[in-house]
């Protein structure tokens, strides 16, 4: 089978795959109560029950909306929209914008309606799509994998991991099943099905491995509970009271790393790849020199990236401390912090890790597999037998 047939035949797999697990129900929790959801802009406000302290509202706020979708389109109704007091859940509504309203039937008329925030769903589909678009753009049929890929992780993560923890499955090694198969996917879709996606498939998961151990070491040492997440006390409270919050703490860990792990894989593996085929007859130790060479410059911009990325949705909580003139030892004790901090380092850990593993792999995959390491050995050969004619003094044409 050609390459290019091989690559949209992986692409239709993953695909496959996709459409597969959409329709798969693992969790078994039944659906909340819920009717109606459709469009409506909001044509009258009436904050006469909010109560206002200082930048915090609470209360019910009365909203007047008219449906732009659905059965009812057109009709108006008064809508609540409860305020919590928390900034970063309520949603203060204003005349002519539009949000998403949920309601109940009842003698063919819309009633209990309550808002469900303002209306971004048409903006996320359009994102999406641009983001795709771009991607298969970019990069041709590799993209179109890229963007299989992604859509996978979110259907395994959402349709199968989240579903099984629930039911009560050990997170740790559920968690690494799934990150196994993710990364397996992943890596042989964008890489191939040959060498280079093999070694970054191995390096990657001997990587992920290192972070699993010492996260699961250091959670331990730093005594985390794991309720340090957002809603994971809400998630005990909606009565999933024997959920291991510590390990499922040391799972996201491993998890959140992932994505840069395999990217530094794929990096190195796709630079050995390059260098074999450019340096057919190179050795495997200055293969495998010029492999670190590029995962030393790498890595340096790696670690940093974990850094910012973690650092940068906690920007809001950093800012507090030093508001407060707190000093660090008290920031960078506080339970929430630590576990920021674990989580930043374990990671850098494997990806910093993952660099030589992955040279080393992929060294001796080119070197001993293959069509490439068939050909070395006749050279070699040819070179023994070519040494032994010049000893003899019958200089042969090879």
């Amino acid at each position: 089978m050609s390459k290019v047939k091989q690559e949209w035949l992986f692409a239709f797999v993953v695909g496959m795959l996709c459409l597969v697990l959409a329709f798969i129900d693992v969790a078994n929790v039944p659906s909340a109560p819920s009717g109606l959801r459709q469009r409506a802009m909001v044509t009258s406000t009436d904050n006469n029950l909010v109560r206002i302290n200082g930048i915090v509202k609470t209360g019910p706020q009365v909203v007047n909306v008219q449906l732009l979708d659905g059965p009812h389109k057109g009709q108006q109704l008064p809508v609540v929209n409860q305020l919590t007091g928390k900034l970063e859940m309520d949603e203060f509504y204003e005349s002519g914008k539009v949000i998403l309203v949920e309601y109940q039937v009842r003698d063919g008329k819309p009633a209990d309606a309550v808002t469900r925030g303002y209306y971004r769903l048409q903006l996320q589909i359009i994102l999406i799509f641009l983001f795709f678009i771009l991607l298969v753009a970019v990069a041709g049929v590799t993209g179109l994998k890229a963007a299989l890929s992604f859509l996978f992780a979110i259907m395994v993560l959402w349709k199968l991991f989240f579903p099984l923890l629930l039911n009560g499955f050990p997170p740790i090694p559920t968690g690494l099943g799934i990150v196994s198969l993710l990364t397996g996917v992943i890596c042989f879709s964008v890489g191939g099905l040959n060498r280079r996606g093999l070694a970054t498939f191995i390096g990657s998961m001997l990587g992920l491995l290192l972070t699993t151990g010492l996260a699961t070491w250091f959670a331990h040492l730093f005594r985390m509970h794991g309720a340090v997440r957002p809603f994971a006390e809400m998630l005990l409270y909606s009565g999933y009271y024997d959920l291991n919050l510590t390990d499922i703490f040391v799972a996201s860990v491993f998890i959140a790393c992932s994505g840069a792990v395999m990217d530094l894989a794929m990096d190195i593996a796709a630079t050995m790849d390059e260098i074999k085929e450019k340096q057919p007859e190179i050795g495997l130790l200055e293969h495998m020199r010029s492999g670190l060479r590029v995962g030393r410059a790498v890595t340096g911009t790696m670690t940093p990236t974990l850094l910012l990325a973690y650092s940068g949705s906690h920007i809001t909580m950093f800012m507090v401390f030093l508001a407060k003139g707190l000093p660090a030892e008290n920031l960078l004790n506080t339970p929430f912090v630590a576990a920021e901090v674990l989580n930043i380092l374990v990671g850098s850990f494997g990806v910093i890790a993952v660099a030589p593993v992955t040279v080393l792999v992929a060294g001796l995959l080119y070197r001993y597999t293959g069509v490439d390491a068939a050909k070395q050995t006749e050279a070699e050969l040819d070179g023994v037998y070519t040494l032994s004619s010049l000893e003899t003094g019958k200089v042969e044409t090879l």
